[in-house]
């Protein structure tokens, strides 16, 4: 490889969210969502370019950066996007609040498939919104959509908007093109807009593809608005910078309002460099990177079937985020959570992601050199 994706990179002390937050520093983090891995080289160096400017106002995004995200998209995932489409802020969530602000009245229902990303429910309910469920099919280790529910839940008339995870997290699952297009017309047929959050997009295992929603159909593309960032693929999340694409004009005009209430209309100067830099210069550590997170993986399933093999891990198609069914152990799963925080190891407790659809799992994170994981890995246990 041409990266080095087993250095070990002390983050402790940077002011690091994953590791600065923990009550002691002997902890093994599986659990916040970023990679502990140094970002591509190219980026590095953009960044260093920008810095040594020395000056660090306002920024205005120009026509590159546009132009980075319609090339990546164009020959990567076949999809053409149009420059007045896209609308930048800085981040996935905020960018997912706005849409929920400027599409949803309060009262209104939003829909989602549990479990789910834990700030999908904070989003809407911090816009007045009632969150609505529809809960993904767990069976032989993988996730499917009970459609009959899903169209249900549309169904009720004060459901609004659905809210995708694609690829879902935590669920690991990569949503193929027909399924996407049997939520697209169930969401028609009921006025429902869909708020589609790809951000881990880029994160995807052997024999997966993605296929973002919007590029579907025409269809898709005039029901969807699609939230993305190269953040997490290519480890820049503290950079915040994320765009919002939609081509309906009316809609994103109300989008771009939202944005300027929540303040969240102004990025940074090193957001823009990074995402130019990741688009265009990075392909080559994102593929290698997947390729580790995929050695990572098979690893822990190895470990578990030798080790743990009572328990069961979910299929991953897509992300760094591993599912694992404890139920076997008979332990609810915040209790199990707490245990191994105290054996020296962090990682989620799967009711963050519905209380009911997510108990009985706890999410791990394997964005992380192999020697650190085999040392979590080692501690993951109710002896």
């Amino acid at each position: 490889m041409k990266y080095n994706f087993d250095e070990i990179i002390q983050r402790s002390g940077s002011g690091c969210y994953k590791y600065d937050t923990m009550p002691t520093k002997d902890i093994v983090p599986l659990w916040v969502a970023d990679m502990d891995f140094r970002v591509a080289q190219p980026i590095t160096d953009a960044l260093h370019k920008r810095i040594e400017h020395g000056v660090f106002g306002y920024t205005k995004v120009g026509d590159d950066y546009y132009n980075a995200i319609i090339s990546w998209f164009e020959r990567r995932h076949q999809w053409t996007i149009q420059k007045e489409w896209i609308i930048y802020t800085t981040g996935v969530v905020p960018a997912v609040s706005a849409v929920i602000k400027a599409l949803t009245s309060p009262g209104d229902k939003v829909l989602v498939q549990t479990p789910v990303y834990n700030c999908f429910f904070s989003s809407i309910r911090n816009n007045g919104c009632e969150v609505a469920e529809s809960p993904l099919i767990y069976k032989d280790a993988y996730y499917t959509i009970d459609f009959e529910d899903f169209e249900r839940q549309c169904a009720d008339p004060k459901v609004r908007l659905f809210l995708l995870c694609n690829p879902h997290n935590p669920a690991g699952r990569v949503w193929t093109r027909e399924e996407l297009e049997r939520i697209n017309t169930i969401c028609l047929r009921h006025n429902v807009r869909v708020i589609a959050d790809e951000i881990h997009c880029e994160l995807i295992m052997p024999g997966c593809k993605f296929v973002p929603m919007a590029s579907v159909s025409q269809e898709c593309l005039d029901n969807v608005v699609v939230c993305n960032s190269p953040s997490k693929s290519f480890n820049t999340a503290g950079l915040q910078v994320a765009n919002i694409i939609c081509n309906d004009d009316s809609i994103r005009r109300r989008i771009d309002r939202a944005i300027n209430i929540n303040e969240v209309c102004d990025v940074n100067p090193f957001g823009p460099i990074a995402l130019m830099a990741a688009y265009n210069d990075s392909e080559d550590w994102l593929d290698q990177v997947n390729e580790y997170i995929w050695g990572n993986y098979i690893f822990l399933i190895d470990h578990f079937k030798k080790h743990a093999p009572e328990l069961t891990v979910t299929k991953l198609e897509g992300t760094y985020l591993v599912w694992v069914d404890i139920r076997p152990w008979g332990i609810c799963s915040d209790e199990l959570t707490k245990h191994l925080l105290a054996k020296g190891v962090m990682v989620n407790s799967g009711t963050m992601y519905g209380k009911t659809a997510g108990e009985g799992f706890i999410r791990i994170n394997i964005a992380l050199p192999r020697q650190r994981l085999v040392q979590g890995l080692k501690l993951i246990s109710i002896d």
